[in-house]
């Protein structure tokens, strides 16, 4: 029995060697999925997809894992990826979600929606650390995938600058949390500002640090939820307002689905500053 001819990746193919050596072996379409927001005690969860284009198309300037992004790059970046994308999706799970469901099922569940919006069907799916059940085409967990692949560090910018846009709009909305800098992360700014307030409903109760100053340490996390006292805060694109329902956002020209706001990695000095807030090392 004759065995199929091994696929190889070629070294000096650097970020877009995967997607390319799958691309010689047919797999025209590789999909990327990444998320942000898994280590933040406050704010939504948000996962991304996103196709590139085959050839110098889609090689994409300064594109590199969100975390190794100064904040201004990320942007400039975040416009490439939304305007050369054959397609990109970016599902919104808010916290009161995570904590009636729970981190790891609400994080799958939002990379395989925005796998599933994908109006260009993947034929190969990358994503980045585990794997995405329930999806009807091949796929392969990378272990740090946005440092690897292109399309996977793609919708890593995708979903940071998306949270970071959500948690800045918030900051606004509840003050003296430090959203806007810290991003919902645990530094020590945010935990003094925790054991001085409290917990907002935009906090994650299900979180040790965030049960802890909510007095409420032996409920379920639903119930530790602050009670309705107003109207939530709508974010933007949600419609209807309802708590219960992850938000998705649609509307880039070309048929793509996505968010309508606006390995070559970079030296260390060029460090973004959310690396040590998100697990990685300056």
């Amino acid at each position: 029995m004759l065995t199929p001819p091994r696929t190889v990746v070629r070294r000096d193919g650097g970020l877009y060697a995967l997607e390319r050596a799958l691309q010689r072996r047919g797999f025209r379409h590789v999909a990327g999925a990444d998320e942000a927001g898994r280590g933040a005690c406050a704010g939504p969860l948000v996962a991304a997809a996103a196709v590139l284009p085959e050839g110098r198309r889609g090689e994409i300037d300064e594109l590199a894992d969100s975390k190794l992004l100064t904040p201004a790059a990320r942007e400039r970046v975040y416009d490439e990826v939304v305007a050369r994308a054959l397609a990109y999706a970016v599902v919104v799970i808010p916290a009161e979600e995570v904590d009636a469901r729970g981190l790891h099922v609400c994080n799958l569940a939002a990379m395989r929606r925005a796998l599933a919006s994908l109006t260009t069907r993947p034929e190969y799916v990358l994503t980045d650390g585990f794997g995405v059940d329930g999806l009807d085409v091949p796929g392969l967990a990378v272990w740090k995938g946005d440092r690897v692949a292109a399309c996977v560090a793609a919708a890593s910018v995708l979903a940071k600058v998306t949270r970071d846009r959500i948690m800045v709009e918030l900051d606004g909305r509840f003050p003296g949390y430090g959203f806007a800098e810290h991003k919902g992360y645990i530094t020590a700014e945010h935990s003094a500002a925790l054991r001085e307030r409290g917990p907002c409903r935009e906090h994650r109760f299900s979180y040790v640090n965030v049960a802890a100053v909510s007095g409420r340490d032996g409920r379920p996390p639903r119930a530790r939820r602050p009670a309705a006292g107003g109207p939530d805060p709508v974010l933007p694109g949600r419609v209807g307002g309802r708590p219960d329902e992850p938000m998705e956002r649609s509307g880039a020209p070309g048929g793509t689905v996505g968010v309508a706001l606006g390995e070559q990695p970079r030296p260390p000095a060029s460090v973004g500053e959310d690396v040590v807030m998100e697990g990685g090392v300056r």
